[in-house]
């Protein structure tokens, strides 16, 4: 069952307070043998952040593990998109966020690679090692494999990060790995936006 921090949806009737998040909505819908295009939303989703980060003059930058380039090949599909986006960071390996993000290593040995403080610091570390004003930063457990009992697959860390903001969200999506990486896309861009329409 997908899961958010906000807790855990049940049943069929819950769809209808799901509607304002896009991507929960697609996910929830896709459990219960819906017909939905997380991929298709996902283009769209990026789209609309693109005449958003456009407008503002904004440029962005992600930080990635377990989406592994996914959402910075989201954005450099669409053409035009060195106008607003800097550069990505594939930091798969716990030396490649120490080495390319400064991530501490004491940070991802005390509470994990996959976890709300290593998240924050991959996305306060792609700023600090960009030119971007906005990042964006993944950490989680795709699977097949890799996952526990206390961070089972399907668990993910996105964390956001501007000049003066910093927020990380946990979720526990469903599927299998391609399924877990595209919705983390899905999600991840979904929840810039939100934070761009509040500016």
């Amino acid at each position: 069952m997908f899961k958010a921090n906000r807790g855990v949806l049940s049943s069929k009737g819950d769809i209808g307070r799901l509607r304002s998040n896009r991507c929960q909505y697609f996910l929830f819908a896709r459990e219960f043998g819906y017909n939905v295009d997380m991929i298709g939303e996902s283009n769209r989703l990026v789209e609309r952040l693109s005449v958003l980060l456009t407008d503002k003059k904004l440029k962005i930058c992600t930080a990635e593990s377990c989406t592994g380039g996914l959402i910075a090949k989201s954005f450099t599909d669409l053409a035009g998109s060195s106008a607003w986006f800097d550069r990505g960071f594939v930091t798969y390996s716990d030396a490649a966020k120490t080495d390319m993000l400064g991530v501490p290593e004491s940070l991802i040995l005390d509470y994990g690679a996959v976890s709300e403080a290593v998240a924050a610091a991959m996305a306060s570390g792609a700023l600090q090692h960009s030119a971007a004003d906005l990042a964006i930063a993944i950490t989680g457990v795709a699977g097949p494999d890799g996952g526990s009992e206390e961070k089972p697959v399907g668990t993910v860390w996105i964390a956001l990060a501007a000049k003066e903001q910093l927020v990380a969200q946990k979720y526990q999506f469903p599927g299998d790995r391609a399924s877990i990486r595209q919705a983390t896309l899905c999600q991840a861009i979904e929840n810039q936006l939100r934070l761009l329409e509040l500016v």
